[in-house]
């Protein structure tokens, strides 16, 4: 189990997942370094919680296709911060999800 999971009280419902985000960079390719106003927002974490899954009408449950530990890119806008002991979290629904990163 990762590290960032033992520390995460949180339980998500449904399809929704917390991803901690990874650190924007700060120096670019070239060599520049970026100072926090030019950072983008991060659209990439590692998974530390996932809900059971999404309940269709009939009541079964879709299962999730993300675990926990996975590294995974999401939609820019997707999701909500929060912050859980000064430490930095979205939750997003699995359809906010673009890619899992193999390694």
């Amino acid at each position: 189990m990762p590290e960032t999971a033992v520390k995460v009280q949180l339980k998500p419902l449904a399809d929704r997942i917390v991803v901690k985000p990874m650190e924007a960079e700060e120096v670019t390719s070239g060599g520049i370094v970026l100072p926090d106003t030019a950072k983008e927002k991060p659209q990439k974490g590692e998974v530390v919680a996932v809900g059971p899954g999404k309940m269709l009408d009939n009541g079964k449950v879709v299962e999730m296709e993300v675990k926990v530990g996975d590294v995974i890119f999401y939609s820019k806008y997707g999701g909500t911060e929060i912050k859980i002991n000064g430490e930095e979290y979205v939750i997003l629904r699995q359809d906010d999800v673009l890619a899992v990163l193999e390694q």
